[in-house]
């Protein structure tokens, strides 16, 4: 029985990981900001889910996160970073402020689990971490600039990271949605206050306030959940996990025309060795 340490757990693929781990048997520190989300899940499974209030933002809250898991259950096996949210906004009109406390949720937030974590991971010389990006850290979009940064610099940690631990026995795992049938667009988008005219036509229009969740997205959240348990546990997992078939479309289409432009300029590229 692995312990299972998942952050974001009130709701969409947080929480079908979160019941995917609780089904096949294992325990699960379930967090979120407010613990009293998790009553149902932990009622569920009373013996083995632990519900732990977690603000990633918080690196006070993050120490005692891990302490009470680690008081819990003994150990932790596997971290999943899954809590973070979206920001809309055009680079210009952006608010540091936001986009501050938009990278101290997608990527330092994690960094600090991860540190609290590895300690007990290399002792037992096994563990995994798996940290859930998004296609926008391949191809962003208008107005989606800073939430495409902040996981941008998620993934290209995670690639240090795994290189780090892989002689230590620790597996490392990004994975990739595409679009979900979850609250994302409901509950979990922010964006700037802060209109320039000049953007009303590009970036305005996917501002917080114009966008509606149709609840049409292609992604089931708890199959997700499902997936990404299932693959972590295997022994040939891939670095990088794509979730959906949109997921899949969209990072091949944005890998070919990045293929296709090194071809096109290699001549001029070459042109700066000695």
């Amino acid at each position: 029985m692995k312990t299972w340490l998942i952050t974001g757990c009130s709701s969409g693929i947080g929480e079908g990981i979160a019941k995917a781990v609780l089904k096949k048997g294992d325990q699960a520190v379930v967090t979120a900001r407010n613990p009293k989300k998790l009553a149902s899940l932990v009622k569920e499974y009373s013996n083995t889910a632990y519900a732990v209030a977690l603000d990633v933002t918080d690196r006070e809250s993050i120490t005692n996160a891990v302490k009470e898991a680690l008081a819990k259950f003994g150990t932790i096996d596997v971290l999943i970073n899954n809590a973070g949210y979206g920001y809309r906004s055009s680079v210009e009109e952006g608010e540091i402020d936001g986009v501050d406390q938009l990278f101290s949720t997608n990527f330092f937030g994690p960094i600090e689990l991860i540190k609290e974590v590895l300690p007990t991971m290399r002792a037992n010389k096994s563990g995994a971490i798996v940290n859930v990006s998004s296609i926008a850290a391949v191809r962003s979009g208008v107005g989606s600039g800073y939430y495409a940064a902040s996981k941008a610099a998620l993934e290209l940690m995670t690639d240090g990271l795994a290189k780090e631990l892989k002689p230590l026995g620790i597996k490392v795992m990004i994975v990739e949605p595409g679009s979900f049938r979850t609250h994302f667009y409901d509950t979990s988008l922010k964006g700037t206050e802060k209109k320039i005219e000049d953007y009303a036509e590009t970036a305005g229009k996917t501002r917080k306030e114009n966008v509606v969740n149709m609840k049409n997205q292609p992604g089931d959240p708890m199959k997700g959940g499902e997936i990404i348990v299932e693959t972590i546990e295997r022994d040939d997992y891939p670095f990088r996990l794509l979730l959906g078939s949109d997921a899949v479309r969209i990072v091949s289409e944005a890998l070919q025309e990045r293929l296709k432009e090194i071809e096109d300029f290699k001549t001029i590229s070459s042109k700066s060795d000695y």
